[in-house]
């Protein structure tokens, strides 16, 4: 069993979305290796003390550490598949969380476990997740990098992995791996003699609580420096109507000069792409 051929790194974002709601996961080779390069720098002397768990150092709020991990968040390929994947269920979706990982030789591989398990949603159900995963380092077969179960976004909720079932990621340095938050994953152990190191941003419904609190780990200060798109995305907008406002009003004025306006709850554009759902029952399993 191994995970689905991966891309090109030309494919069409029509091609990436078609495979990745087939298969579970995309892996686009050779996609960004110029931006892989200079993030991986910018984060090297953060990453060496980030926060250490069985082997793993992780860190979060990439974005006050990194200039180009932003570029990375907003790569139009990947916003395509966060359209093409989450928008049937929202009028807005939202960064969940920003974080590096660096797998240590020997390192403890974390539980296998699907992203939808952080809410009470009963599986099968919509998509609520997808995590987009940059190759800092080569994912290889002796490094642990990340496992998957090919195919387990088509499992029933109580289906688990048999021995075998969990294959590792292979991709080359500069590549993006996109996963939904059906698919059932892990990190390995690292047997090779090198840390291997990605960082992965997560974007979500904009209706569910974010895994990472965004407001703390990229405050308004900071949040003032990056571009329109990615604060919205972080959660300085509304996530649908009404949703996040401030003093009855749009959250992205805080970034707005002279804003004479009066106040609004939503925007037209956010209920007509609300209107434009259909209802949704979570937690059946249909």
């Amino acid at each position: 069993m191994t995970p689905a051929r991966a891309l090109g790194a030309d494919t069409c974002s029509d091609s990436a979305a078609q495979a990745l709601v087939r298969d579970g996961l995309v892996v686009i080779e050779g996609l960004a290796p110029d931006l892989t390069a200079r993030t991986a720098q910018e984060i090297a002397a953060a990453l060496e003390h980030g926060t250490p768990e069985s082997g793993t150092r992780r860190l979060g709020a990439l974005f006050t550490r990194s200039a180009t991990a932003q570029a990375l968040a907003l790569h139009p390929l990947v916003l395509a598949l966060a359209d093409a994947l989450l928008l049937p269920s929202c009028a807005r979706y939202q960064l969940n969380f920003t974080g590096a990982t660096a797998l240590d030789p020997g390192c403890t591989p974390q539980r296998v476990h699907r992203d939808v398990s952080l809410y009470p949603f009963l599986h099968p159900c919509p998509v609520t997740q997808i995590q987009a995963v940059w190759a800092l380092d080569a994912f290889t077969a002796d490094n642990g990098g990340l496992l998957v179960a090919p195919g387990s976004h088509r499992w029933p909720h109580e289906r688990w992995p048999e021995p075998g079932e969990m294959v590792p990621v292979v991709m080359p340095t500069g590549s993006l791996l996109v996963y939904s938050s059906a698919l059932l994953h892990g990190t390995g152990v690292n047997r090779s003699p090198d840390p291997a190191v990605s960082v992965g941003f997560q974007y979500s419904l904009g209706w569910l609580r974010q895994e990472e609190n965004q407001y703390l780990a990229h405050p308004p200060e900071a949040a003032r420096t990056y571009p329109e798109e990615l604060r919205r995305l972080l959660g300085y907008d509304f996530g649908g109507p009404s949703l996040g406002f401030v003093d009855r009003d749009d959250p992205h004025r805080l970034f707005e000069e002279g804003i004479g306006a009066p106040a609004r709850r939503s925007r037209p554009e956010i209920d007509a792409a609300q209107a434009a759902l259909r209802p949704i029952r979570f937690g059946n399993g249909d």
